[in-house]
């Protein structure tokens, strides 16, 4: 809309004629305007007045309703149509599902779906309705009873037609149903081939693209949680505004480079806040990376210890289950054994490693290797000692086993990640307290006291945890949208353009310069949502 005003501008300037004065005060209103946020609204309606007097006529660019979508050609248009199973095909499952999207998705049905009590050669499904009826091979034989649901162009989730046949579960009869799908002029589709066309024909934005997978992929429901708000538009909604504003602040700087000697003063210091705004948006986007990071892939975290001072009993305890063997006998567990809990949304494996010490026993060696191995590759460490008998030799022979004499950073230290002390067995030490090293004190970020007996202790350990894991705010619950790692290093590159458009400033560079940058992080926004993707 900007672009189109300042065109209709230009034209009428080189050709010496008049300004139109509600073009005149659409440029006014977006340059002095001291919030970029505010002055967007009363810009954009000004402008909108100024384009339908120029007889530009209303915009069509952007997305549109969905009422009116059926209006703009697909981008699919002309591809094949596809089939494939949308549901686990598990089995143990009562339905199945089979979609079939495309321009002959209708034709297809009309091949393999028979209605119940309608004259076959002469229906048609309408959209939205849901029919009963058989599915047939190209021979005629029926292959299943199934429901037909038609959601046709644009309601559907691809804006195609689209065709689901529900079938019988098992795995047979969906297979038997798709194989006369195929028979009738649809193709397999590949994997997430529903999705891109949903996203090439302007359903949804690269964003909530993604967060289809991450919605199906989620393992707790935390992350689904997220992934829907993802879903929702959450990123995608953020990246258009922060487009939209560039957008503007670039305008004004190009119109700057034609126009500068019709135009007031520049307001500089107000250009450089609204730049400095963007970024802290952008720094807020980004601090969200973390906390996607961890409901997606979750956390290994391995306990490591001398015999007998209750790991695996405070894996039992905080997990609920008697997934480790416990005696009195020290050295029981000999091999890593795997739990798995979820802590604020985040899916963690707890791994029990076996009691760290020497021995002539063959098998228990092994045993302390794998363990050694396990707090080398886990993303966090916890070290259980015993609170009633306080940091001992032994413990110190293991500290200097794991992190090395020296410490965390050293070359002799084996663990890369953080670490918590954890002292189990508070319901026998009393008042006692527990006397650290200096070093020991230094590597491990938090100590918590716990019973594994009484499960005192273990709220805390979980937002020990999370706060070491860099994402203590999932302890309050509430999470939104989160970035991935594509999404991250786009905000990043857009950020660091913004930054070298401040620096321009600060040096006195020419306004070339500045839109230089500010172009770069455009592209680089516009690759979070799509809007500047190519193959």
């Amino acid at each position: 809309m900007l672009r189109h005003s300042l065109q209709v501008w230009r034209v009428h300037r080189h050709a010496e004629r008049v300004v139109s004065p509600v073009v005149s005060e659409a440029i006014r209103c977006f340059i002095t305007k001291s919030s970029r946020r505010s002055k967007s609204i009363k810009a954009r309606s000004v402008l909108h007045a100024a384009v339908t007097h120029a007889g530009g006529g209303p915009s069509t660019s952007g997305r549109t309703a969905e009422h009116s979508a059926a209006a703009v050609p697909l981008a699919t248009e002309g591809e094949d149509t596809i089939a494939s199973m949308v549901t686990g095909g598990s089995r143990s499952g009562a339905v199945d599902i089979i979609r079939v999207s495309g321009s002959e998705a209708v034709q297809v049905a009309q091949r393999v779906f028979w209605p119940q009590g309608r004259f076959r050669f002469s229906w048609r499904p309408q959209s939205q309705r849901i029919y009963f009826g058989t599915a047939v091979d190209g021979e005629g034989r029926v292959v299943d009873e199934v429901l037909l649901l038609a959601m046709l162009t644009p309601r559907s989730y691809t804006r195609e037609d689209v065709i689901e046949l529900h079938t019988h579960g098992g795995g047979v009869c969906a297979q038997r149903v798709l194989r006369a799908c195929i028979e009738a002029g649809a193709r397999p589709a590949r994997p997430g081939e529903f999705t891109l066309r949903a996203f090439l024909n302007g359903r949804m934005d690269l964003s909530q693209a993604e967060n289809v997978l991450q919605l199906v992929n989620a393992r707790t429901s935390t992350a689904a949680d997220s992934a829907l708000a993802g879903l929702a538009g959450g990123l995608g909604q953020l990246v258009s505004e922060l487009r939209g504003d560039l957008l503007e602040i670039l305008a004004e700087l190009e119109a700057r480079l034609d126009f500068d000697d019709d135009l007031p003063p520049m307001d500089v210091p107000a250009l450089v806040e609204d730049i400095t705004v963007l970024q802290r948006d952008i720094e807020a986007a980004l601090r969200t990376s973390r906390q996607g990071n961890l409901l997606r892939q979750g956390l290994q975290v391995a306990i490591v210890g001398r015999p007998n001072v209750g790991k695996s009993s405070l894996m039992n305890s905080w997990t609920g289950t008697s997934r480790a063997i416990v005696t009195d006998i020290a050295g029981t567990t000999r091999d890593v054994l795997e739990a798995g809990l979820t802590v604020a949304g985040v899916p963690i494996t707890l791994l029990d490693t076996a009691g760290i010490r020497s021995s002539s026993d063959t098998v228990e060696k092994l045993g302390v290797e794998r363990s050694t191995a396990a707090a080398a590759a886990a993303d966090i460490v916890l070290m259980v000692v015993d609170a009633a008998a306080g940091w001992t030799d032994e413990d110190g022979e293991i500290f200097d086993a794991l992190w090395g004499r020296q410490g965390p950073g050293s070359s002799s230290c084996k663990v890369k990640g953080p670490a918590l002390l954890v002292a189990n067995k508070t319901d026998l030490a009393g008042n006692k307290q527990l006397q650290l090293p200096l070093l020991a004190k230094e590597t491990f970020q938090a100590v918590v006291q716990t019973s594994a007996l009484t499960r005192d202790g273990l709220p805390k350990l979980d937002a020990a945890l999370l706060k070491l894991a860099g994402a203590p705010q999932l302890a309050g619950g509430g999470v939104s949208w989160s970035v991935n790692e594509r999404q991250a290093e786009a905000l990043v590159r857009a950020h660091e353009a913004l930054g070298a458009v401040g620096e321009s400033v600060q040096a006195g560079m020419p306004l070339d310069c500045w839109t230089i940058d500010l172009r770069a992080a455009l592209l680089a926004l516009g690759e979070v949502s799509g809007e500047g993707v190519g193959e």
